[in-house]
């Protein structure tokens, strides 16, 4: 997975420092709150960090998650997704997000999807697959753009935990 970190005009944003974390592909966090039984991934960590270089691209070579379920409402899932988080020198806090995989059945039933209240706006935290970045027989590629400010920003989390 690849993408850009940008400004409200489009100008790349060197040098922001890029986090991620996610569940494997059971759908699992290796993390001892995570009480799903999925089974854990003794060669997966499930976290990754990079900076955006000068053209504010980064790249993570990962799984694509798995859904997990949480016990908000009966039967409910959470669709894959990947946890973002960004530091840069432009930055006066740290912003949090997700970023979403295209076509998951799972996106009319996710209240944190769905908490976002425009179309648009959740159209922005999905990720597109990519052809130019898949890679031969070994891996799928997904682009997704991270946008700071500005009418096309990418929906973050604001400090009570609620999209923004």
């Amino acid at each position: 997975m690849t993408g850009r970190v940008l400004d409200e005009h489009g100008k790349p944003v060197p040098n922001t420092l890029v986090e991620v974390w996610q569940a494997n592909a059971a759908g699992r966090y290796l993390h001892k709150a995570d009480q799903w039984p999925g089974p854990l991934d003794p060669n997966f960590l499930g976290i990754g960090r990079c900076l955006t270089d000068a053209d504010g691209v980064y790249r993570f070579l990962t799984i694509r998650p798995g859904a997990y379920p949480w016990k908000n409402h009966p039967n409910a899932w959470r669709p894959a997704h990947i946890h973002f988080s960004l530091f840069g020198p432009s930055l006066v806090s740290r912003l949090v997000t997700q970023m979403y995989f295209p076509d998951d059945p799972l996106f009319a039933l996710d209240p944190i999807f769905n908490a976002i209240p425009s179309e648009t706006a959740r159209a922005g935290l999905v990720s597109q697959y990519a052809h130019d970045v898949t890679e031969s027989e070994w891996a799928l590629g997904f682009r997704w753009d991270i946008v700071l400010r500005g009418p096309q920003a990418t929906p973050f989390e604001s400090a009570e935990g609620a999209a923004r």
